[in-house]
């Protein structure tokens, strides 16, 4: 290694505030001098014990010679992170690194009266990702054999620890790298700590309206009202330092006054009391806050700081409130005036209006819910949080999402696949999602193609759906139903016409019409019509044909629209296929559409809500059967297994090309891009495996021959134009060319043709067996980080926009995906006669580009156009790359909660 320089400027990016083991938020920070105080103090309040295990001797104080060490570092040879809470050290580590090598000396120190809360895992892993900025490769430590919570930190790490003792002490030395094990260990542990958060919550003991009021009408009096009338299982406390009495309890002028533990406070203050209010339920040990009060983005950035300086999660501001309909706890710590039905839907919103519709619909149409989260602003808790939360929760079978920004589109995406692979989760957005900021939401844009962002969402396993109304029609049947095992439709009607309708959109939607009954008799008795319409349903469920079946009726002769449901319920409950059913023809206002009929509580035996899913159109009840049939296929299938083409296998290669993108980007400033030459792209890609077909620019056509005599015939001409380059319809391509009067021909008769085009420049190549030409495209975005696309060359992408998107990490099944998803993709697999292409080819080269985007968020764009794939392999014939200084990417291995 060079020589490292001796110092380095404040490492902001490396700030954090995190989840610590018990659920609570810590900051995470780099050292500086004015911590001196804090660590002394903190090193006063060791035991012996403690002291002795990290010094391996013992000192009541720290000298000033070791304070000024221990807080005078350069962030690069020697780093030091201090975990903060109230402002005050609870834990300390760092790195040394020895001599000029790319091991490092890793030590910790944490707070008796914290440990156990997992710091020390924490600090790890941001040590680890600091050392690996500065080319640190391996972590070394000494540790006493009698520290054996330091040693657990250590093996549990997730990485490949060497030991070995040695003179009374325990040597340690391991690779930072990530690993598959570090990695989900490092998940896990956020899972839990996440999950924890925002279940405490969600089912507090004791629970504060700061801001409780007598006047009916203000969000402090209905907050209170309806914690009280939910029949929450807890304490309620008010307080209102103007009021002696609210809600017919003894209201309290602050919390000091209060004897319990507070474990939720519920703030509905103006807003220029908020950091006030915020003060004292941190100096109170409050662990959570739900704020109804809107504010500014600058205001909220405050608040959520604020809050985390004494480790409290925040919901809001401008929430809608938090409901809990477990018996247990039943709270209702919203401005909903009623709770809802019990069942197992988990709800998730951003705003409060989209939460109050949510809701509303859900109260509308009888759908059970296990708990629903209003995140308002999203300033704290996200949708990642409550991902967390719903995965573990027992009375959750489904979740809905209403997603109006992204905080962390990749850990989305991580937690979305997992939480989907047990439980369907279902997320609406709008079209410009992640592309423009909501109200009172600051988080990065894409600039990504929009497509990108359904690509995160389709690859999660998530079933996507365009709006609030369909994502309720999903839910209703989830809820109600089982999950089908296949495609097959079974139609029941008593129209003719409405069975095909039924059966034609089925198909359009990827159902299998199997059986389609449209002669079912409704026009006798009540009775009769109801033992012929049960009859006929049961014998659909009993058809091996039949997956799932959809029923619709229309009135009978005389206009009316008798009601069944309860019949046909409690026939679809005695089988394991679902149904859906839609009403047509409804002139009577007393009907309801679009709700749960015959709703009843939870099934205990399938965690099912009774009833079954009606709905005012066939075309709905089909649209939402559809989308939960592909999912379950979706998660049939399985994610894949993670697939690392030859020579790319741990992080050499990596750590390698990142040194030289270093030194390329010595003279980029700021968000300047710079285009690598041909030979760097060249460098760059060969590194991956990645080699592009040789070729020479020229001027005239002496100097084409001369470079063709050095490539070797034949040969191919080409324009150096991006659009033209690939294009033989427009005269910008001319093959297979064997000899050098032929080429001088060529040259001149495309000078001629490309005039009309500005005269764009030539080159010569070597010939490539003929095949695809296909499109791979690779950014870096500011809120996804690095995302591939891939494409069909020729107009499919140019005009059509045929483009599939995805972003890596990618698995086989990914992978294979992306390359299928254009329209025109299915040219790869044998078209119009001509011969399938080297699929398995095509996947490496797209994975290969893959990897090399996610190593490095240095490369802002890359192209490869085209991409020449035949049935004997792949060519790449051209490639561009241009670099930048990059971004800190919202997903790494590292955990953090979203910063504002």
């Amino acid at each position: 290694m060079g020589e490292q320089p001796k110092v380095s400027a404040y490492p902001a990016h490396w700030e954090a505030d995190v989840v610590l083991r018990d659920g609570a938020a810590a900051h995470l920070r780099p050292v500086g001098p004015g911590d001196a105080e804090r660590l002394q103090r903190m090193h006063a309040a060791q035991s012996e014990s403690s002291i002795y295990l990290r010094y391996f001797t013992y000192k009541s104080e720290l000298t000033d010679k070791e304070l000024k060490r221990f807080t005078n570092v350069d962030h690069i040879n020697r780093v030091s992170l201090v975990v903060l809470l109230d402002e005050e050290v609870i834990g300390v580590g760092g790195y040394d690194r020895i001599d000029q090598t790319t091991e490092a000396e890793v030590s910790f120190n944490i707070s008796d009266r914290h440990q156990g809360r997992g710091l020390g895992s924490i600090l790890l892993e941001h040590l680890a990702a600091a050392g690996r900025e500065h080319g640190i490769e391996h972590f070394s430590a000494e540790v006493l054999p009698e520290n054996r919570k330091m040693l657990t930190v250590f093996s549990e790490a997730g990485y490949e620890v060497q030991r070995k003792f040695e003179d009374g002490v325990v040597l340690l030395e391991f690779s930072i790298d990530p690993t598959e094990r570090s990695r989900a260990v490092m998940e896990a542990r956020e899972h839990r700590a996440e999950s924890r958060s925002v279940g405490e919550l969600l089912a507090p003991q004791q629970v504060a309206v700061i801001g409780a009021s007598r006047e009916y009408g203000s969000v402090g009096y209905h907050l209170l009202q309806n914690l009280i009338e939910g029949r929450f299982t807890g304490g309620v406390h008010s307080v209102n330092p103007e009021a002696f009495e609210v809600g017919g309890a003894p209201a309290y002028s602050s919390l000091a006054h209060i004897k319990q533990d507070i474990d939720l406070a519920l703030v509905a203050v103006p807003a220029e009391h908020l950091p006030q209010v915020v003060a004292d339920c941190g100096r109170h040990g409050v662990k959570g806050m739900l704020v109804v009060t809107s504010t500014g983005t600058e205001e909220q950035r405050d608040l959520v700081r604020l809050a985390r300086r004494w480790g409290m999660r925040v919901i809001g501001p401008a929430s809608a409130g938090l409901i809990n309909t477990s018996p247990d706890i039943s709270l209702n710590a919203s401005l909903s005036p009623t709770m809802p039905v019990p069942g197992g839907v988990g709800l998730f919103s951003q705003s409060a209006s989209m939460g109050a519709s949510l809701y509303a619909q859900a109260h509308r149409r009888e759908l059970g819910l296990s708990a629903v989260i209003s995140a308002g602003n999203r300033a704290d808790l996200s949708g990642n949080d409550a991902m967390q939360y719903f995965e573990d929760d027992g009375a959750t079978r489904a979740v809905g999402i209403y997603l109006e920004s992204f905080g962390n589109p990749r850990k989305f995406s991580r937690i979305a696949r997992r939480l989907s692979l047990t439980k369907p989760v279902v997320v609406a957005t709008g079209d410009l999602t992640g592309h423009r900021h909501p109200p009172g939401h600051e988080v990065r844009l894409s600039r990504a193609p929009k497509g990108a962002v359904d690509a995160i969402l389709t690859n999660s396993g998530v079933i996507q759906v365009g709006n609030h109304d369909s994502l309720m029609d999903v839910l209703e049947v989830l809820a109600t139903q089982p999950m089908p095992v296949g495609k097959n439709l079974g139609v029941l009607t008593n129209s003719l016409s409405m069975a095909r309708l039924l059966a034609d959109a089925g198909e359009a939607h990827g159902l299998r019409p199997t059986t389609v009954v449209g002669d079912l008799e409704l026009d006798g008795t009540r009775w009769s019509a109801e033992k012929n319409l049960t009859t006929a349903l049961a014998q659909l469920f009993e058809d091996d044909d039949v997956d799932a079946v959809a029923v619709c009726l229309q009135p009978t002769v005389t206009g009316d629209h008798h009601d069944h449901t309860r019949a046909i319920s409690m026939t679809a409950q005695q089988y394991t296929k679902p149904m859906v059913m839609s009403l047509i023809g409804v002139l009577d206002p007393n009907v309801p559409l679009n709700y749960i009929g015959n709703a009843g509580p939870v099934i205990e035996t399938s965690a099912l809500q009774q009833g079954v899913p009606i709905f005012s159109s066939p075309a709905r009840s089909i649209s939402a059967l559809a989308k939960i049939t592909r999912y379950q296929s979706w998660r049939a299938q399985g994610v894949g297994e993670p697939y690392i083409p030859a020579g790319l296998e741990g992080s050499m290669v990596a750590r390698e090309t990142d040194a030289l993108l270093t030194d390329w980007l010595a003279d980029v400033t700021g968000a300047g891009l710079q285009r690598l030459t041909q030979d760097q792209t060249q460098q760059l890609l060969s590194r991956y495996g990645l080699e592009v077909l040789p070729s020479t620019a020229f001027d005239t056509p002496d100097s084409a021959a001369e470079a063709a005599e050095r490539l070797g015939y034949p040969v191919a001409v080409k324009s150096t134009n991006v659009y033209l380059r690939h294009r033989l319809d427009l005269g910008g391509v001319q093959l297979n060319i064997d000899s050098a009067d032929m080429l001088r021909r060529v040259v001149t008769d495309m000078r001629r043709q490309l005039a009309k085009y500005g005269n764009p420049g030539l080159e010569v190549q070597s010939m490539a067996p003929t095949g695809q030409g296909c499109i791979v495209r690779a950014i870096e975005d500011p809120m996804m980080g690095p995302v591939l696309s891939f494409g069909i060359s020729g107009d499919a992408v140019d005009l059509l926009d045929d483009w599939a998107h995805a972003v890596p990490p990618l698995t086989d099944q990914d992978l294979s995906r992306l390359i299928s998803t254009p329209k025109a993709s299915q040219k790869l697999f044998g078209y119009q006669g001509v011969p399938p292409v080297d699929f398995d080819a095509l996947g490496e080269t797209v994975q290969r580009v893959a990897i090399l985007k996610d190593n490095h968020p240095q490369v802002a764009n890359l192209q490869l156009s085209p991409l020449l794939v035949s049935p004997e392999g792949v060519n790449i014939l051209h490639a561009t790359v241009d670099i930048a200084n990059p971004e800190q990417r919202t997903d790494s291995a590292r955990r953090a909660i979203s910063q504002y």
